[in-house]
């Protein structure tokens, strides 16, 4: 068989030597514009990478799987504990001072991921436009600016924000910012750039499922797809052109999250280390949280789905689990140190996903399977930690740091977030000597208040309020 009209020849070639020439199928059936559609979509295509990652007979032999690495697991190495920040308040606050440094210096980026839709909370819209003030029904977006403007004012020095989004969100995101005029964010403090995609493939013959006649099925490529984007944006470069040599990782889910943390990069920068993570205490062996731990002395993190029970359930002497350090998906990068990474493709690896993904079949029909049916390929960011000379692990207080919105109720829901959010403003009110109504209502804006320490500077112990209660600027 040889390229249909109008397809290049070379290009044909190429799917012939990979056993892909069924995308084309249809091809004379397409629009001129569906045709230039699709053939952009294959010139995008590194099928000797696809079919590197589906059959890779000889690797899987030989590595090692996650559930045997967890066999030979340990504490981490380098850990700050939260009880023993509380007991050296000292150590702290140098910590602090360090980091408020580096800001003020202008040393520090903010990359926040926000690729993912709102559909699990009901939400038909990118997560980060998702409501969840107290009050104001401020949105996620909103409240983590607020945060980063509020931190840059405090420094004295702007903090770029590098928000990452996909194609899902992307153009959404960028209309809602502008609607918002950056929610106060200046020009060449806001950059958003978009993670990248790879096809989906069938299980069985490892070939590339088409989503329609005209559009091959892909997914975005995982949070891991970060460095390529970084790099393949240009945003390595806008970050060594403004001295951004320290990179502060969130994801939009958080709002309770503490945005460009000084104490936690002063900690980072005291232990010289490549990378630092956030974690909290798990609540429970069976917790879906991955688990920070050393494996042969290196730093990683073990999904929970591939830990086994008996690795998860294990004690110490004192009967407290092992592996305990869950980790909240923030981190502290190096610049230096992701670019390295990002240069050298290879060194973050390619993870399989079976998953149910619509397609079209050989006559052309579309079917939506009902048990999974391709695979994805996705990269994790945390699969750079073991890449690292030093990754500090450093242990924060769940009930402050870490309220994520996952879920449409229960538990990591729109309600325990936003009650969390009101516990916390409540609790900032009440140390500063106000009495508030019972089963108040509060929501302070970080540009009133970034810290309760902010707050103390700006509310009279004899302020009365009524709920419900909404400081701003």
């Amino acid at each position: 068989m040889s390229a249909p009209d109008s397809f290049p020849e070379d290009l044909y070639q190429t799917l012939s030597d990979f056993q892909q020439t069924h995308l084309l199928t249809w091809w004379n059936d397409l629009s001129q514009q569906e045709q230039a559609s699709l053939s952009a979509q294959i010139q995008a295509i590194n099928f000797k990478q696809i079919q590197r990652l589906y059959a890779p007979e000889e690797t899987t032999q030989k590595a090692e799987s996650p559930a045997q690495k967890a066999e030979r697991a340990t504490r981490p190495a380098t850990v700050v504990r939260l009880e023993d920040r509380c007991s050296s308040p000292s150590e702290s606050e140098e910590a602090t001072k360090r980091g408020q440094k580096l800001l003020e210096a202008g040393k520090v980026g903010a990359i926040l991921v926000a690729g993912g839709q709102g559909s699990r909370l009901g939400f038909s819209h990118p997560k980060g436009m998702f409501p969840i003030g107290p009050v104001k029904q401020t949105s996620l977006f909103q409240i983590l600016v607020e945060q980063l403007r509020a931190r840059a004012r405090q420094a004295g020095k702007p903090i770029c924000y590098f928000i990452m989004t996909s194609d899902a969100t992307h153009d959404e995101t960028v209309e809602y910012f502008q609607q918002h005029q950056n929610f106060g964010l200046a020009d060449g403090e806001l950059y958003f750039f978009k993670q990248g995609t790879m096809p989906a493939v069938d299980a069985d013959s490892g070939q590339i499922l088409l989503e329609e006649k005209h559009r091959i099925a892909v997914s975005p490529d995982g949070h891991g797809g970060m460095l390529a984007a970084l790099k393949n944006n240009g945003m390595f470069d806008v970050m060594r052109e403004k001295g951004i040599d320290t990179l502060y990782y969130h994801q939009v889910d958080n709002p309770t999250a503490i945005v460009c943390d000084p104490e936690f990069l002063g900690y980072h920068q005291t232990a010289n280390a490549d990378v630092s993570v956030k974690v909290v205490s798990k609540r429970a062996p069976d917790e879906k949280m991955g688990i920070v731990c050393d494996v042969d002395q290196k730093t990683q993190i073990i999904e929970y789905s591939d830990l086994p029970d008996h690795i998860a359930e294990q004690t110490d002497d004192d009967g407290k689990l092992l592996h305990w350090a869950g980790s909240t998906a923030i981190h502290i990068f190096n610049r230096d140190f992701l670019e390295q990474i990002a240069n050298d493709d290879a060194r973050l690896p390619f993870h399989q996903a079976n998953k149910k993904v619509p397609y079209i079949d050989a006559s052309g029909t579309q079917v939506a399977p009902a048990e999974p049916n391709a695979i994805k390929f996705e990269r994790f960011i945390f699969d750079v930690l073991p890449e690292a000379e030093t990754v500090l692990v450093y242990e924060i207080d769940r009930q402050r740091e870490f309220n994520p919105v996952k879920n449409a109720e229960g538990q990591d829901s729109p309600q325990t977030a936003h009650a969390a959010l009101n516990r916390i403003f409540s609790s900032w009110l009440t140390s500063c000597g106000v009495t508030l109504p019972a089963e108040a209502t509060v929501e302070i804006s970080p540009l009133f208040a970034v810290d309760e320490t902010e707050l103390k500077q700006k509310i009279s112990t004899d302020a009365q309020f009524t709920s419900p209660v909404y400081l701003g600027e």
